[in-house]
């Protein structure tokens, strides 16, 4: 009996020296006022250009219509500056799109919750793509993709700007269900294709002057044009719901995301 006492005695001291920092934890709240309801962009430390925060604003807002799926983004000097002292990127984002319910919860009594959340943290050299409970993690591989190959190459580099709308312009087709663009090219990939284009050309007016396959030149001018009809149509935004509603509608974080550092 004095063992069992003993036992559950330390567990109790233990949990009475916890729970003080878990309500701290809780209590913790991140300083940030969030952008109005289709501005989608807070950039306290003036890490975009003008032109970028206007095609991000544009591309976020067709996204929200045709898709009711908000990308917010937010770029700070440092997390310990906006009361996210000792908490990690994942923690700060996640705490931030709970805080500002970014997205509908709910569309027509149906659940939604297919925000996006886009922090990066210049000092702290961390970025976060947080996502709505909606997308329950199945685009963590994308999101990963995005910020490895579009978004932290570009801030090693210093580029931010051109990163952060690298980024939004990938998770809009990610929203989309659309190819994502493809990560930049080495300094010999363009030189390789254009030997290679060279190439094909002179063996396309070799195989045309010996009179072989003209009736081929049809085939592939038809498979051509239907490709390129197909994509065209691919590239067309998706009839959706019209929505009108802003950005923020009690939404939730838990669906995933991705993490980057440089």
């Amino acid at each position: 009996m004095k063992h069992i006492f003993h036992r559950y005695g330390i567990l109790f001291v233990v949990v009475g020296m916890i729970s003080p920092d878990i309500a701290h934890a809780q209590a913790q709240r991140i300083t940030l006022e969030r952008p109005g309801d289709r501005e989608f962009v807070l950039d306290n430390a003036n890490l975009l250009s003008d032109g970028d925060k206007q095609k991000i604003k544009r591309i976020a807002d067709q996204l929200l219509t045709d898709k009711a799926v908000p990308i917010i983004v937010v770029t700070i000097d440092s997390m310990t500056k906006y009361g996210g002292g000792g908490l990690t990127i994942e923690s700060f984002a996640q705490q931030l799109f709970d805080q500002w319910g970014i997205g509908p919860a709910k569309i027509n009594n149906a659940e939604w919750n297919y925000g996006i959340l886009l922090v990066v943290s210049k000092l702290d050299r961390k970025a976060r793509i947080e996502l709505g409970a909606g997308w329950k993690r199945d685009k963590d591989a994308l999101a990963q993709t995005i910020m490895d190959d579009l978004m932290v190459p570009r801030f090693k580099a210093g580029e931010y700007s051109t990163g952060i709308l690298s980024g939004v312009e990938a998770l809009d087709k990610m929203a989309r269900d659309l190819k994502l663009p493809s990560k930049p090219q080495p300094a010999w990939f363009y030189p390789v294709v254009v030997v290679v284009a060279i190439i094909a050309i002179f063996t396309a007016i070799s195989i045309y002057r010996s009179g072989r396959g003209g009736w081929a030149w049809l085939i592939w001018g038809v498979v051509f044009s239907l490709i390129g009809m197909l994509l065209y149509e691919l590239a067309k935004p998706k009839s959706g719901s019209g929505y009108s509603g802003g950005s923020f509608g009690g939404g939730s974080s838990g669906g995933g995301g991705a993490s980057g550092s440089w």
